[in-house]
Parts: structure tokens; C-alpha cells; sequence
């Protein structure tokens, strides 16, 4: 086991670099998924994916991260850390369990320091069919043109709209507005996208690989950015099924000391989105009793973490901005999801390996998978 500080890297480059060097030192199989445009610095950008365990096991384990690009620094320090502990992974193997570490789901927002793809798209609203008509969200239709003012940082009058907004319909609904995902407006926020991303082909491509033999699979993907610094919110993760979330708090929820939330019952700090990823999981893995759930580490308030998000698109529009203001809004942005302090990464390490543990005592107890 390595001092969890060491495990965080200030860089996807580093990130990764530490990453498949602890995968490749503990033995695990390696196989990484290149993606077609290079990263901020001009690195190779992957989604990586590491196998701890039998790949034919019937109890499968996936832990993600970086869905959200930037908040990678995060997930990936957790990724690191479970590759040198060494404890963990006998407690994992003991139990039939195999563990898949999908390294950067979006190589490319976390290089480039962005939360969304390449494309400017959301990949946790973006598994839709496509072929079918796309979920409206009039709200954030009404609020674009705010959300983006024509200057950075927004003038008083700008601030004024939308406290306005948020003191008729109250800050969920403005949470709700902004963050549940649109296919209206390509240069907007949360945008899902009209076609499946590269992370999203890439993603199922990884579960056709890795979970066809699983009886009984588990995700735990790793996330930044709502609810209070440093707690790691455990949401529910499946469709809006009575059993898996009783299954969820079953294996998570620590007898009420860690409760497993929903945004189907309004009980998360997230609002109730569409395009989500879990739903890759029933369609490429039919054949497995699927548990999951979102881990969600808080960093700033609400509205800092959204006006973060806000900055940096205005920064894409506006490639004229000075530099010092790029470089101030980036700065934001690495902020808004990723706590630089020892006690923070402490804190997020210590959940995440109570949540991998909790796991594989579900997937053990299972009655999905023989035993």
C-alpha cells in the first residue's frame, strides 16, 4: 500500500503513466483503447483498462473513472492507490471477485481540463437511441442565452436573472434546468449530444470485452463535484427498480450510517437525469444481475461549481479571451472538482476503499452467481 498523497497526479499524463505502471506491477492484464486526437500537450490520450482477477468470473467488479473528464484527478488517485493495495485486491480475489478498473472514460476532457468530450458533449447524457426522438428540457432552452452572457465574469444584471430564476423555482430546479442534459443547443452546457461519442462506443466496446461472463456485476464510477466537501455521496445507479435499490442499500448503505440515495425519489444532491451510462450495462451485459451506484465526492457549493462549468464554456466560445482570464477560469474549473489537500484526498481514498470492500461482500452474497 502506497501513502494515498502519492497516488494523485497533477497531470492525465502522469495520471496515467502512474496508473498502468501500478496495474503492470500488481499483474493485472492491460488493454488500452487510444483515442483518435492527442491531448492538451500533445500526449496519447486512452481509455485504459485494467483486469485484477479470472477474466471468465461469474462476480465482476467494474470501478470508472473520469466520465466527467477533470474529474479524473480524483477518480484516477483512487484507481492508483487500489493498485498498490494490496490487501484489498487478496480481499477481492478471496471472494471470487475479478476487479476492472476503466482508467479515463473521457481521456480527452481530462487532459484538457474539461468536464465533457471532445465534442462539447456530457457522455452521462448521451446513451440515448438515437433513432428515437430526444428528451426536451425547456428550462435550459429558456436559460442559455443567460447561462452564457456575451462577457466573462457576468454583470450584475446577468447575476439578477438568474437569482431571480432560483428564488421563483428554487435552487433544485435551477440545478435541474441546467444539469439534466439537453440536445438543443451544441455549444451549450450538459449538452447530450445527437450521436454516440467516441467514450460512449468505447465504453460498451470495453463491457462486450470484459462482462459477458459475469452472472452478478457491480459499478462503482467515480465523481466530483455536488453535495459537502469531501463526503462521498453514494447514489443509486440502476434503473427506477424497487429490488436493485433495496440490493444497493443492502450492500452500501452501512446499516443508515452510509446511505445509498436516488434521484428518483428526490434524496440525492443530483437531479434526475436522462442519457445516463448505467444503461449500457443492461444492454451489453443482459445476462448479469446488475448492481450500482454513482460515488460522489462534494468540492465547492452548488452555484461555484456551476458558474465554474459556465466560465469555461464561455471560454470556448470566446477563444479571444485573454490569457490571464483562460488561465483563471481553468483554474476554477480544476477547483470545482478536485480538492487539493491532503486531508481531501485522504478522505476520498478511505471512502472508496469502504465502497470497493462493500461491494465485493455484495457480489459474494449474491445469490445471481453460483457459488
Amino acid at each position: 500500500m502506497i501513502n494515498p498523497q502519492l497516488a494523485f497526479a497533477p497531470s492525465y499524463a502522469r495520471a496515467r503513466v502512474q496508473f498502468l505502471e501500478g496495474a503492470a506491477a500488481a499483474g493485472m492484464a492491460i488493454r488500452s483503447f487510444d483515442h483518435p486526437l492527442p491531448g492538451r500537450d500533445g500526449e496519447t490520450l486512452a481509455m485504459d483498462v485494467a483486469l485484477d482477477g479470472p477474466a471468465q468470473s461469474q462476480r465482476l467488479l467494474i470501478v470508472s473513472s473520469a466520465c466527467h473528464g477533470v474529474e479524473g484527478f480524483c477518480g484516477s488517485g483512487i484507481q492508483v492507490f487500489a493498485t498498490h493495495d494490496a490487501e484489498w485486491r487478496a480481499y477481492a480475489r478471496a471472494a471470487g471477485v475479478s476487479v476492472l478498473y476503466i482508467h479515463a472514460l473521457n481521456p480527452w476532457g481530462f487532459s484538457h481540463l474539461r468536464r465533457v468530450t471532445e465534442d462539447n458533449v456530457d457522455i452521462n447524457r448521451n446513451f440515448h437511441d438515437f433513432s428515437r426522438p430526444l428528451p426536451r428540457n425547456p428550462d435550459y432552452e429558456a436559460l442559455h442565452e443567460v447561462l452564457l452572457p456575451a462577457v466573462w465574469p457576468p454583470g450584475p444584471e446577468n447575476e439578477a436573472v438568474i437569482a431571480h430564476f432560483i428564488g421563483r423555482q428554487g435552487l433544485s430546479a435551477y440545478q435541474t434546468a441546467v444539469s439534466q442534459g439537453q440536445h438543443t443547443h451544441p455549444d451549450g452546457l450538459f449538452f447530450g449530444g445527437t450521436s454516440p461519442t467516441w467514450s460512449h462506443r468505447t465504453f460498451r466496446d470495453v463491457l462486450r470485452r470484459y462482462g459477458q461472463s459475469a452472472r452478478c456485476l457491480a459499478w462503482i464510477d467515480l465523481h466530483t463535484g455536488l453535495g459537502p466537501c469531501g463526503l462521498g455521496e453514494r447514489i443509486f445507479a440502476c434503473r427506477d427498480d424497487a429490488q436493485a435499490l433495496q440490493r444497493a442499500r443492502n450492500w452500501w448503505g452501512g446499516d443508515g450510517q452510509t446511505p445509498v440515495t436516488s434521484i428518483y425519489d428526490g434524496s440525492s444532491t443530483s437531479a434526475k437525469l436522462t442519457g445516463l451510462m448505467w444503461s449500457a450495462l443492461y444492454e451489453e451485459c443482459p445476462q448479469a444481475e446488475y448492481t450500482g451506484i454513482a460515488l460522489e465526492y462534494g468540492t465547492q457549493p452548488l452555484l461555484d461549481v456551476i458558474n465554474a462549468l459556465r466560465g469555461d464554456q464561455w471560454m470556448r466560445l470566446h477563444p479571444e479571451a485573454p490569457a490571464g482570464l483562460k488561465a483563471a477560469i481553468q483554474k476554477r474549473v480544476k477547483d470545482a472538482f478536485y480538492v487539493d489537500t491532503d486531508d481531501w484526498r485522504a478522505q476520498v481514498v478511505s471512502q472508496a476503499r469502504q465502497v470497493m470492500y462493500q461491494a465485493v461482500d455484495g457480489l459474494q452474497r449474491s445469490a445471481a452467481a453460483p457459488g
